[in-house]
C-alpha cells in the first residue's frame, strides 16, 4: 500500500487485466491488487455530490459479474459450439501476423459476449436473465469513451452478416443492420460502417477477411438518427386529402425502404443512453423526452411490423436520467459486457484526467481535506451572471480566472507541441449567451489569454443541439446558401485535429450544453465546464469529449504512455484533497527604466496652440467617493494557483500532481489594459443610458475607478507590501470592481469653456 501511485497504467490493452488500484478510505492510501476489479459503479448522495472526500456507494452490475467468468471461461477452452463462420472470424482477429490491427481485449470481450450469448450452449448459460425492454430483447456494451466502440460495431455486424449468408436459415442471424445514432454527428461518423465507403472499418481495420470480403457485401447496413423514426405529422400536406395516423407498415417502409420488406432485423444503437422510456412523472427536459420517445417507439414500430432480432445497445455511459433535480440516474439492467472508464485508464486506452484538487484561495475552514477547490465546480459560483440574456456582459471574474489559467496551461501544450495540429481547449457553456461573451473575452485578448488563442479564425463557437435541430426541421426546405454554410460549419467542426482537413487548425472550441458524442477530436488537452452538472453522467459525458489519445505507441513493457486532460469547472468525480502547505515566495517583478530616447526626438508629440474659448454644454459623469460602499476583495475567493492531479477510482494520484497558476501572467498583461477594457465594456452597456461623447465618458470612468482603487474604500486583503499580488487581485476581480462602482455613477451637466 502506498499514499501515491508510482505508476497509473498497469495493464496492457490487449488481454485482460490483471491489477487495478483501489482506494482505502479508512487508511487514505491506495492499493494495488491482483486480478480485475468488478463490474459496478459509484453513486453519490444528492447532499455530498458538491463536497470533497466522499467517492459515494459502489454497486455492482451483478448480471456483468455473472456473464465475464463464464466467458472467459468459454474463451479458455477455445469457444465450444460455436459455427465454422464465427469461429474462423475469431481466429482471424486474433491472428496479429495477418492482420495490422490488433484488437483491444475490451473490444474483443464485447464481441465475444455478444457471441457467447447467442452461440453457446443452454447448460453454460442457466441462470442467466437478461430483462426485456417491453417487446425489445436488448443488450447493452458498456464502454468507456474512446475505447473504440466503432469497431465493436464492424465486428457484430460482420459476424451477424456472414453467418447469415452462410446459413440463411439459421434465425440466430440476420443480414439486414440498422444502425441509430443520437444526432447528425455521430450519424456522420458511423458512416465508416458501410462497406461501400473506401474508408470502411472493415477494410481499415482488417475487420473482414479478404476470401469472405464479396459475400459480406451482399449485407444490408443502414445508417441513420433518431429524427428519421418520427412519425409524419397527420396534419401535413395538402387539406384537401385527409389523412390518418400512419400505419406500423407504412411507417417501416418509409424509414427502411432499402430493406424491401426484410424481416428479424439487428438494430444498433450507439450512444444508446438516448433511447430510453420516460415515466410520466420524470422531471427531465421536454427535448430528452421526445428525443428518447421518438426513438424507442420507433423501434416498437419496427419490431411490430418485421421484427427486431436483437437491439444492440452501445454506450459509455448507459443511465436513464431520472430528472433535472436529482441527482441519481437508472441503471440499464440489460448490460451485459463491461469495461469502464477506470478500467480504460489503467489500460491506458483513454487519456486521464486531471481535476483542480486544491488551489491557494484561503477559505474560511479548519480541515484543507475537506473544501472543494474554486475551480473544481464554477458554475454554482456564477449561475445568476451566466443565466443573464447580455451577450456584451464581462464574464464573471471566477469564470475569468478559470480561462486565464486555463490558458496558461495550455500555452505551455501549444508551446511543447511536436504534433501536425495544435492542442485544443473545449469550453461548455450554459446557454449561448454566455458562449458568445466567452467568445467576446478570447477576441478582445482579456487577461491572461495569450495571444495564441485570440485568432478568432481559429476558434470555434457551435450550438450543437441547434444545429441538429436545424437541419432535421429543415431538411430539404433550406436555401443552397444555407445548406453550404450548415455543410461547412458541421465539416469544421467533425474534423477538429484532423490533418489537411478545415477544421485542423483549430485551437478552441466554445459550444453550448454538450458537444456531440460522435466528436472524436482526439487533441482536446483542456476543457472548461460553465453550466450545471446535476449528475456523474452529465459529468463523465462532458470529460468524455477530451478523452481520446493522440498516440497508441506502447513502451518497452507493452503498455502505453500516459496522456492527460486538464479539467476546470466539471465535478467529475467526489475528491479528497491533499494538506494545503504555503506557496514558496513569489520573485518581484523585474524593474524596467523608462526614458526618452534622444535618437527618437523628431518623434516628439506637441499640443496645439489654443486660439480662443467657446461655451458649449457638457454632460459628465461623477461619483461621490465618500457615498461609495467599501468594498473588500481578498486571495480567499480567488485562486492564483491550482494544483491538478489525474484520478483513479475516484481519487487524485498526488505523485503526478502539478500546478498552473498566473505567476507568469503578471509578467505579461498589465492591469491598466484590463481596466481600460473593463470601461469600455462598461460604457457599450451604458451608451442608451448615458448622453455625451464615448470617449469622454471613458475617461471620466476611468479616472473614477482611479480614485477609488487608492482611497480607503477599497481594502485588499493579503501581502500589502506586494504590488504584483495587489494588480492580479485587483484584476481577476475586476468584474466586481467595475459594477460595484457603476451603481454610484451619476450622469451631471454644465456649461463649461
Amino acid at each position: 500500500m502506498a499514499k501515491q501511485i508510482e505508476k497509473l497504467i498497469v495493464n496492457s490493452p490487449y488481454v485482460e487485466p490483471q491489477q487495478y488500484w483501489t482506494y482505502l478510505t479508512e487508511t487514505q492510501e491506495f492499493e494495488l491488487r491482483e486480478g480485475r476489479r468488478e463490474a459496478g459503479y459509484y453513486r453519490t448522495a444528492q447532499k455530498k455530490a458538491d463536497t470533497q472526500g466522499e467517492l459515494g456507494e459502489f454497486y455492482q452490475i451483478a448480471l456483468v459479474n455473472t456473464i465475464r467468468p463464464r466467458v472467459k471461461a468459454w474463451r479458455e477452452a477455445g469457444y465450444p459450439n460455436v459455427t465454422r463462420v464465427t469461429r474462423d472470424l475469431l481466429k482471424y482477429w486474433h491472428n496479429t501476423e495477418a492482420r495490422r490491427y490488433q484488437p483491444f481485449f475490451c473490444q474483443m470481450e464485447a464481441v465475444e459476449t455478444a457471441i457467447w450469448l447467442s452461440e453457446a450452449s443452454d447448460a453454460d448459460k442457466q441462470g442467466i436473465d437478461i430483462p426485456v425492454d417491453a417487446d425489445l430483447q436488448r443488450w447493452c456494451f458498456k464502454l468507456a469513451t474512446g475505447t473504440g466502440k466503432t469497431v465493436v460495431m464492424s465486428m457484430l455486424i460482420a459476424w451477424q452478416v456472414l453467418n447469415k449468408l452462410a446459413n440463411p436459415k439459421d434465425t440466430r442471424f440476420t443480414k439486414h443492420i440498422l444502425i441509430v445514432a443520437p444526432g447528425i454527428t455521430v450519424k456522420d461518423r458511423l458512416q465508416v460502417l458501410l462497406p461501400e465507403r473506401e474508408d470502411n472499418f472493415y477494410s481499415a481495420f482488417g475487420i473482414v477477411p479478404t476470401d469472405m470480403w464479396q459475400d459480406f457485401l451482399e449485407g444490408k447496413i443502414l445508417v441513420t438518427n433518431w429524427h428519421n423514426l418520427a412519425p409524419i405529422r397527420e396534419d401535413s400536406g395538402p387539406k384537401v386529402v385527409k389523412k390518418g395516423p400512419e400505419s406500423d407498415e407504412a411507417f417501416v417502409k418509409r424509414v427502411l425502404s432499402d430493406f424491401n420488406g426484410a424481416k428479424n432485423i439487428l438494430v444498433i444503437n450507439d450512444e444508446a443512453h438516448h433511447c430510453h422510456r420516460p415515466d410520466p412523472e420524470e422531471d427531465i427536459s421536454k427535448e430528452q423526452k421526445e428525443e428518447a420517445t421518438i426513438w424507442v417507439t420507433g423501434l416498437d414500430r419496427i419490431n411490430r411490423a418485421r421484427g427486431i432480432l436483437k437491439v444492440f445497445d452501445l454506450s459509455a455511459t448507459p443511465f436513464k436520467p431520472t430528472g433535472k433535480n436529482n441527482r441519481s440516474e437508472l441503471l440499464f439492467p440489460w448490460i451485459v459486457s463491461d469495461f469502464g472508464l477506470y478500467d480504460a485508464i489503467e489500460a491506458g486506452l483513454v487519456k486521464t484526467p486531471k481535476i483542480a484538487v486544491r488551489d491557494d484561495a484561503k477559505q474560511n475552514v479548519e480541515n484543507f481535506n475537506q473544501i472543494r477547490p474554486k475551480l473544481f465546480h464554477i458554475y454554482p459560483e456564477v449561475k445568476d451572471d451566466l443565466n443573464r440574456k447580455d451577450e456584451n456582459a464581462g464574464l464573471p471574474d471566477l469564470v475569468r480566472t478559470a480561462l486565464s489559467i486555463l490558458s496558461a496551461d495550455w500555452l505551455k501544450e501549444f508551446e511543447a507541441n511536436t504534433l501536425s495540429v495544435p492542442p485544443v481547449m473545449i469550453s461548455i457553456c450554459n446557454n449561448t449567451a454566455t458562449s458568445l461573451r466567452l467568445y467576446n473575452h478570447l477576441a478582445s485578448g482579456g487577461y491572461g489569454v495569450p495571444e495564441e488563442l485570440q485568432d478568432m479564425s481559429k476558434v470555434l463557437r457551435i450550438d450543437q443541439d441547434a444545429l441538429d435541430k436545424l437541419e432535421a426541421d429543415n431538411a430539404g426546405g433550406m436555401s443552397k446558401s444555407q445548406q453550404e454554410l450548415v455543410a461547412n460549419e458541421r465539416e469544421r467542426f467533425n474534423s477538429v485535429g484532423k490533418d489537411g482537413k478545415s477544421g485542423a487548425d483549430v485551437r478552441a472550441v466554445i459550444g453550448v450544453n454538450m458537444l456531440s458524442e460522435g466528436w472524436d477530436a482526439n487533441n482536446v488537452t483542456h476543457i472548461l465546464g460553465l453550466r450545471a452538472f446535476s449528475s456523474q453522467l452529465l459529468c463523465e459525458q462532458v470529460v468524455g469529449r477530451g478523452l481520446r489519445r493522440m498516440s497508441y505507441d506502447t513502451d518497452e513493457d507493452g503498455l502505453f504512455t500516459p496522456e492527460y486532460v486538464t479539467v476546470f469547472g466539471v465535478p467529475f468525480t467526489i475528491l479528497p484533497v491533499e494538506g494545503s502547505g504555503e506557496n514558496p515566495p513569489k520573485p518581484p517583478k523585474p524593474k524596467t527604466k523608462i526614458e526618452p530616447i534622444q535618437e527618437r526626438k523628431d518623434k516628439e508629440m506637441r499640443w496645439p496652440q489654443v486660439l480662443r474659448l467657446e461655451r458649449k454644454l457638457n454632460y459628465y459623469l461623477t461619483a461621490d467617493l465618500e457615498k461609495i460602499d467599501k468594498l473588500t476583495l481578498s486571495a480567499e475567493n480567488t485562486p492564483t494557483l491550482v494544483d491538478v492531479a489525474p484520478v483513479i477510482e475516484g481519487h487524485p494520484d498526488f505523485s503526478k500532481i502539478s500546478s498552473v497558476s498566473l505567476d507568469s501572467l503578471a509578467e505579461q498583461y498589465r492591469f491598466e489594459s484590463e481596466l481600460m477594457r473593463a470601461v469600455a465594456q462598461l460604457v457599450e452597456r451604458n451608451k442608451d443610458n448615458w448622453d455625451g461623447d464615448n470617449g469622454s465618458k471613458f475617461t471620466q470612468i476611468y479616472t473614477i475607478i482611479e480614485k477609488f482603487i487608492e482611497s480607503d474604500k477599497l481594502d485588499i486583503k493579503g501581502p500589502k507590501d506586494d504590488p504584483k499580488f495587489k494588480r492580479i487581485i485587483l484584476t481577476l476581480n475586476m468584474q466586481k470592481l467595475v459594477e460595484h462602482i457603476q451603481q454610484f455613477i451619476h450622469q451631471s451637466s454644465s456649461e463649461d469653456p
